[in-house]
């Protein structure tokens, strides 16, 4: 399996990138804190963001339908801490589901039904779950 969330094989029906969002200091201009002063104030790192891009890919239009319900049903408010695994061997500990965005192009129609889309991930500082 890849593509796993919670130990659940959520992107594995099609192809799949994992990439990490940017790492590092959460920096600001001091004047949108209200400091009146010039410069930069550091907030702290950043959390680590993983996004997923890829196709969902299915027989029929049921079953690709079965896949959107399978990734809709980890998208809870709050959302809760899980493991994610890009296949590959590497795994993401403690991370939340925050969105998922279907192309505006919609679902392409052949001998298999395909969408794509982007899944974001991070893991927040302050995770309720």
């Amino acid at each position: 399996m890849s593509g796993t969330f919670k130990g659940v094989d959520l992107f594995g029906s099609g192809p799949h990138r994992f990439s990490v969002g940017p790492l590092g200091q959460f920096t600001v201009p001091k004047l949108r804190l209200g400091i009146i002063d010039s410069g930069t104030a550091w907030l702290g790192l950043q959390e680590l963001t993983v996004v997923v891009t890829g196709r969902l890919i299915a027989p029929s239009e049921s079953a690709l339908w079965a896949r959107r319900d399978a990734i809709a049903a980890q998208l809870i408010d709050p959302p809760t801490r899980g493991t994610l695994t890009d296949g590959r061997g590497r795994t993401f500990e403690d991370m939340s589901f925050l969105s998922y965005e279907e192309s505006a192009e919609g679902v392409e129609s052949g001998r298999t039904r395909s969408v794509a889309y982007v899944a974001v991930f991070r893991r927040l500082k302050d995770n309720p779950g």
